[in-house]
């Protein structure tokens, strides 16, 4: 199966991930998005996991607000463009394990990713 994540290095939330879902022992291939910029092959695979480029698209980036990017109406193309021309506009991390994808660090998909890991199954005893 594969698996990949893609983070940026600088960013302490994608290194709490990192080590709480323990990617070491599970041989992810990790790919900092500053030093190693994610192709637009990679970003059209996270398309077709996620189901959209929007869905992949970080609204908390510092560029998104000094571009006043919230006052225009921005299409698919868009997402796209803005992701693969700026690598903090990628939500982060992006987790992919064979078919399925986890994008952001709401805990919510933090624990998906937990659990699609093997992670929290209950101990019996």
């Amino acid at each position: 199966m594969k698996r990949k994540i893609y983070f940026l290095a600088t960013c302490s939330t994608s290194h709490r991930i990192m080590n709480e879902l323990d990617l070491d022992s599970f041989d992810f291939d990790q790919q900092d998005i500053k030093t190693e910029p994610v192709t637009p092959a990679q970003l059209d695979e996270m398309k077709a996991l996620a189901g959209s480029y929007e869905a992949l698209f970080s609204r908390r980036a510092v560029k998104y607000k000094t571009l006043r990017l919230k006052d225009k109406a921005l299409t698919e193309a868009d997402y796209r463009r803005l992701i693969l021309e700026e690598y903090t506009f990628l939500k982060r991390p992006v987790i992919i394990m064979g078919d399925q994808i986890f994008i952001g660090s709401a805990a919510k998909t933090i624990a998906a990713a937990r659990q699609a890991l093997g992670l929290d199954i209950p101990e019996i005893g």
